[in-house]
């Protein structure tokens, strides 16, 4: 849709090669990180590999492109946003979700910190936090009709989000319509955290 970009396909737990690849694609102006593994399994059973690939993509990832972004915006001087991909369980224990919870309960933390460190550089920082959204990783995970009817019901719109739900919120926070709008979290989640 847009020929002018180019993708780079990275590991991004590899720190070197992310800083090599994303320290040369600049400048920037806006970032989403959106990067995420989702390794369900009971809290009894989580291995360390699942641990370490969860931590590696769900939250060191974000901080490290992150970081790079953040210092190409500020040695430019221009105004920027990023807005960082959460989830709804944030807030809320799942079960079998124990790493991918605790994942993304660090990264709104990290975002509001990230928000109060580079807002003096004019550089905005929030989240979305949506509820299971149909891409492949969500069919994947969701399409037990047992278990996705259950979280159905918890949601009072009575439905999972859809990719635009979420790119349209996305949307919102890069843009000057939210302007004022810093470390903030924005539930795309049809009310599920309020049922």
């Amino acid at each position: 849709q847009c020929p002018g970009i180019e993708p780079l396909c990275l590991d991004l737990a590899d720190w070197d090669a992310t800083e090599a690849a994303v320290g040369a694609a600049g400048p920037f102006e806006l970032l989403v990180n959106n990067a995420a593994v989702a390794v369900l399994q009971p809290f009894l059973e989580v291995t360390r590999a699942a641990l370490q690939r969860s931590l590696d993509v769900n939250f060191g990832a974000v901080l490290h492109v992150s970081q790079i972004v953040a210092r190409q915006m500020i040695a430019q001087g221009v105004p920027g946003a990023i807005v960082n991909v959460s989830s709804q369980a944030s807030r809320r224990a799942l079960r079998d979700h124990a790493v991918y919870c605790s994942t993304k309960s660090a990264l709104d933390m990290l975002s509001k910190v990230m928000a109060m460190e580079l807002g003096p550089h004019k550089i905005r920082v929030n989240t979305v936090n949506p509820t299971v959204v149909m891409t492949d990783m969500g069919r994947i995970n969701w399409s037990d009709p047992q278990k996705s009817a259950a979280m159905i019901n918890r949601i009072p719109l009575g439905k999972f989000a859809e990719v635009d739900d979420v790119v349209n919120s996305i949307l919102f926070l890069l843009s000057d319509k939210s302007a004022m709008t810093t470390g903030s979290s924005l539930m795309v989640d049809g009310g599920f955290l309020v049922s």
